[in-house]
């Protein structure tokens, strides 16, 4: 489990945040953060998820014969901003 996820579970019961943060070593600063970019992190996910499933599609229409560069050069002709370290 993330520590960060522990705090977020457990704070409201019997602890506060700043006695969790201390007991796990993280400060209270970095847990904030993680919580505000919840909604980045998952909307990130997905968008690789989508893409994921762009990929092998794209493989499997080449019967496993595409690479990375001509699976880029694919995406990106069909529209999608893409470099090949996203891959």
């Amino acid at each position: 489990m993330n520590r960060f996820q522990f705090v977020a579970d457990h704070h409201h019961r019997r602890y506060g945040v700043k006695r969790l943060c201390t007991i796990l070593g993280i400060a209270r600063f970095s847990f904030y953060y993680w919580r505000r970019t919840a909604a980045d992190r998952a909307a990130r996910q997905a968008a690789d998820a989508r893409l994921a499933a762009r990929i092998r599609a794209v493989h499997r229409e080449s019967d496993g014969t595409y690479g990375v560069p001509r699976i880029t050069a694919e995406l990106r002709e069909a529209g999608e901003r893409i470099n090949g370290s996203r891959l």
